[in-house]
């Protein structure tokens, strides 16, 4: 971090954190192996705007949080390090560095290893489910996923980021 973190940036985290929790526990399509929604916009925005450490927090506060507030299934802390994973990433590709290249770099480094390889792997562990038949069941999610992710950041990069760069 490049400067230290004031009310108003700390504000506008929680503000991320929050959505983060409603899209992922209550705008989201969840089953004990997929879930499909738009958590990772709050998150997003945090790693266009801040940077990796900043979105890594808003990744894993929303995480640990909706997790304790509104449960899903059983609470399990490998998924919350991906998210922080997932935050730092974003934030690495992201910060200041838009780009088509930057944006579909990051998704697929997300979805690829975070989502399909790290995230299968903690299912099965959780649930006790063999690795590789949960694998082949969750591509077509991470398929789905990636094209929405790429065309959902590039229109962020393009219209919400610039308008929100004033306030922050």
């Amino acid at each position: 971090m490049s400067y230290r973190l004031n009310v108003k940036t700390c504000s506008f985290l929680s503000v991320l954190i929050a959505i983060e929790i409603v899209l992922s526990r209550f705008c989201s399509i969840h089953t004990w192996n997929l879930k499909i929604g738009f958590a990772f916009i709050p998150v997003v925005l945090a790693a266009m705007l801040f940077g990796a450490w900043e979105a890594s927090i808003v990744a894993a506060i929303g995480d640990i949080v909706g997790a304790f507030l509104f449960p899903v299934g059983a609470y399990f802390p490998g998924f919350t390090v991906t998210a922080l994973l997932t935050g730092a990433v974003f934030g690495i590709c992201l910060y200041r560095k838009v780009n088509v290249f930057r944006i579909v770099t990051s998704v697929l480094l997300v979805q690829v290893i975070g989502s399909l390889i790290v995230n299968t792997y903690w299912i099965s562990v959780l649930y006790g489910m063999p690795y590789w038949p949960t694998f082949v069941t969750r591509i077509y999610q991470t398929a789905g996923m990636t094209a929405v992710q790429v065309i959902v950041i590039y229109v962020l990069s393009r219209s919400a980021v610039p308008a929100l760069r004033r306030f922050v």
